[in-house]
């Protein structure tokens, strides 16, 4: 069965002129480049809506599933405690990542990601859709990280590898399952059909390290341009520091604001696909407001195979699908095509 991992790898999946992968030396700034200055004639004025938050759902509820199938459809965002990973395994995994993201500029670039590979350091993957850089960068892992642990850390790279980020990996795809049962049963999908897409989870699910830096002028930078995740679900944790916004139809952006202990999940597009798009899929971004300190944040796509095919799923009572069947391989070429609305292309 192909992973995720192959399919980014073909160059297919590249349409346009591979961006500079490099991330600036952020250290070495005193200035922001022109080329991370986001022109304010762009759509991306950095407006929150301060009284409304995504929801905070408890998983040992007894009514959990309504909940989180609520918050999909209203928010495509929610987060989530007493999800059954302890706090100092989170803490851990901040510590890890602010470790490797103090690393000089020099002893990182030992780690960079090749221009068609899919792990390692290197600017955002959807820089290449924008004609401005991002205020961040970025590591991948899939699979063990030890090839690239050993590199940074030559001496001392097993803490990172098998200790912690493994560890938190099966954790989090232990979570993942539970939130997809919770889905799948507020979907009314059947238990065949919920078993077959089970069994082509990605066995290698991506992990993404984030790191944006103090900015010295965070009013005119961009640390994540705004985007939909390709996945299932996207399970993340981000440090104290805010900046994290998801676009809410009819509303606007709204600010997701960090909570001790928290998990934010979010909607992807083949979620969106499987659910005949009563699930949304969340346009999401990072701003630079509080970029007095460093953010952090690790982020776990929980995918599929990229052979398999996504359609709707648990139709009842005569309904229409929206969405014609796709693998999650064409799909991830539509996207890389068309950034800005992959979906409409899959639409019947």
């Amino acid at each position: 069965m192909a992973t995720v991992s192959e399919a980014y790898q073909d160059k297919n999946f590249y349409p346009h002129n591979l961006p500079q992968i490099i991330p600036l030396d952020f250290d070495a700034i005193q200035t922001l480049p022109e080329s991370h200055v986001w022109p304010e004639s762009d759509d991306f004025q950095f407006n929150d809506v301060g009284q409304l938050s995504v929801p905070t759902i408890d998983l040992e509820k007894p009514d959990v599933g309504n909940l989180i199938g609520h918050a999909c459809e209203t928010w495509g965002a929610f987060q989530v405690i007493n999800h059954g990973i302890p706090l100092e395994l989170l803490h851990e995994v901040e510590s890890e990542t602010r470790r490797l993201f103090s690393l000089p500029s020099r002893q990182k670039l030992k780690a960079l990601r090749s221009p068609g590979g899919a792990t390692g350091y290197g600017r955002a993957r959807i820089s290449q859709f924008f004609t401005k850089y991002m205020w961040h960068e970025g590591f991948t892992i899939m699979g063990s990280p030890e090839g690239h642990a050993r590199l940074l850390w030559p001496h001392d790279y097993r803490r990172f590898c098998s200790d912690i980020m493994e560890d938190y990996e099966k954790k989090l795809k232990e979570l993942a399952r539970t939130l997809m049962q919770i889905i799948f049963d507020y979907l009314a999908i059947s238990e065949e059909e919920s078993k077959r897409v089970g069994s082509a989870i990605g066995s290698k699910a991506p992990i993404q390290l984030n790191s944006y830096p103090y900015c010295p002028d965070p009013d005119r930078a961009m640390g994540l341009a705004p985007h939909t995740d390709t996945s299932l679900l996207t399970i993340l944790h981000q440090n104290s520091i805010k900046g994290l916004q998801i676009f809410k139809q009819g509303v606007g952006w709204i600010l997701v604001n960090p909570t001790s202990g928290a998990l934010v999940v979010n909607v992807g597009d083949l979620l969106h696909i499987i659910s005949n798009a009563k699930f949304q899929s969340v346009v999401h971004r990072v701003v630079m407001k509080e970029a007095k300190q460093q953010r952090l944040s690790v982020a776990y796509f929980h995918s599929l195979a990229s052979d398999f095919d996504v359609f709707p799923m648990g139709l009842c009572c005569g309904q229409s699908p929206f969405y014609r069947s796709v693998s999650v391989a064409e799909y991830l070429g539509i996207k890389a095509n068309n950034i800005d609305n992959p979906l409409s292309f899959v639409r019947i």
